[in-house]
């Protein structure tokens, strides 16, 4: 998945369960997307702000500060209006769901996901933005 200008798209992990960073690794890499981790909210918008992704995969629940508290203030930022988030919770509600999009979330996968859901998610978001 390139973007438009040829570069690799970037992908910023914030997600505390070593397990799922896993998985998501996996995927990622197959995928060809550069990506990094976080494993605690605390800084990620900072990290967000200086490595402008394309896309980050936000855990709601995280050490420090929530993934919610985390979208709203990346949607509050208007330079970073192009960065896409999808939003991953174990309480897959639809009232989370509502919630995530609601702050602005583009997307909501519940953990535990099946990895072609979220292949389909990512390419829905990342080959819709050069369109």
């Amino acid at each position: 998945m390139n973007g438009q200008s040829g570069r690799r798209r970037r992908v910023l992990i914030v997600e505390d369960e070593d397990n799922i960073a896993i998985a998501l690794d996996y995927l990622l890499g197959r995928e060809g997307l550069d990506h990094t981790r976080m494993d605690t909210g605390l800084g990620a918008v900072d990290r967000i702000r200086a490595d402008h992704p394309d896309l980050v995969l936000l855990d709601v629940m995280l050490p420090e500060v929530s993934g919610y508290e985390i979208c709203q203030e990346v949607r509050a930022d208007g330079a970073l209006s192009d960065v896409r988030i999808v939003m991953m919770t174990a309480r897959g509600s639809a009232l989370e769901r509502r919630k995530a999009l609601a702050l602005g979330a583009d997307g909501f996968i519940a953990k535990p996901f099946e990895l072609k859901e979220l292949r389909d998610e990512l390419h829905r978001l990342l080959d819709a933005e050069g369109a």
